[in-house]
């Protein structure tokens, strides 16, 4: 048999990259803003607690996680579709992950298929859109190379971006739900505690430290929901915010390279678009058809005044 090829070699296998890609073909990177973010709180609400004269060993108490966490999961499980908390589950890593690229990246990308486009024609671009590590932006290429009308691929990609959208947005409320029952979970946590305080009121030594271990629930509670369930929920949105404006440009790129627009014209339509953030072009285009319409009607009432 012949030797198997070394790396490096032509026909040697490519070597198995170290972080699998993400949904936009390119490898996520920590995100150190969760983290020191994450980080700073508990620093800064453990150290107030040391500087006051507490130990660590005040608020570590295991039986009152388990109330809050337990309590808390069960609560989410009841109130949300298990396949949906099983899809938050795993995009709770992508609140300390991101997939960097900037898009100024996304755009000169676009923008050399247009050009290679407008030369040659969309069918040049057949072998390129196969090896794009984008499956979104592959996709609405193939859609464009094979000929599809151009208002049929508006609507299916946006179907398919209104569509992951909701799905995410479904996700993140299971972090919303879960800090809206952290907190109440803490509570009955605390009237646990205070229910085993009362059993031995005769040695008071024993009720003071009951009362301050039982109010650690609370603490559980109340800092689980606002130093993570809240800011995860807040982070997913924001990062499905990203995606969808990144889609939403690819679209109309896209657009732009089935209508042969002029690259320099749909660099600087894409360039606006992403200073513009939220709003797309076509809503503003629409703005602005509405706009004169409504200005020629008010001249006949002066007419007649």
């Amino acid at each position: 048999m012949p030797d198997d090829p070394k790396p490096g070699k032509p026909g040697a296998p490519a070597a198995a990259p170290k972080n699998s890609p993400g949904p936009t073909g390119k490898s996520p990177r920590i995100d150190f803003g969760s983290i020191a973010g994450l980080v700073v709180a508990l620093l800064g609400i453990l150290g107030g607690l040391t500087l006051e004269g507490g130990k660590l060993r005040d608020v570590a108490q295991i039986t009152a996680a388990m109330i809050v966490l337990g309590g808390t999961s069960g609560a989410v499980l009841v109130s949300m579709p298990l396949a949906v908390v099983r899809g938050a589950l795993k995009r709770f890593a992508g609140v300390f992950r991101e997939e960097v690229e900037p898009l100024g990246a996304v755009i000169e990308e676009v923008i050399g298929y247009a050009t290679k486009a407008r030369k040659n024609g969309l069918v040049s671009l057949e072998q390129e859109a196969d090896k794009i590590a984008d499956p979104f932006l592959r996709k609405a290429l193939n859609l464009a190379i094979d000929g599809t009308d151009l208002q049929e691929i508006r609507e299916m990609l946006e179907l398919e971006i209104d569509l992951e959208c909701e799905q995410a947005e479904a996700q993140a409320k299971v972090f919303e739900a879960a800090g809206g029952y952290a907190p109440t979970i803490g509570i009955i946590g605390a009237v646990l505690g205070l229910i085993q305080v009362m059993k031995n009121l005769a040695n008071i030594e024993e009720v003071g430290h009951g009362i301050a271990v039982a109010f650690v629930a609370t603490v559980y509670g109340v800092g689980s929901a606002n130093l993570l369930f809240l800011p995860a929920a807040a982070k997913i949105k924001a990062r499905i915010a990203a995606g969808r404006q990144r889609k939403d440009l690819i679209v109309e790129a896209v657009a732009g390279i089935v209508e042969g627009l002029n690259p320099k014209l749909i660099r600087l339509k894409l360039e606006a678009y992403a200073q513009a953030g939220a709003e797309k072009p076509k809503e503003k285009a629409a703005k602005e058809k509405k706009a004169p319409q409504s200005a020629p009607a008010a001249e006949p009432a002066k007419r007649e005044a």
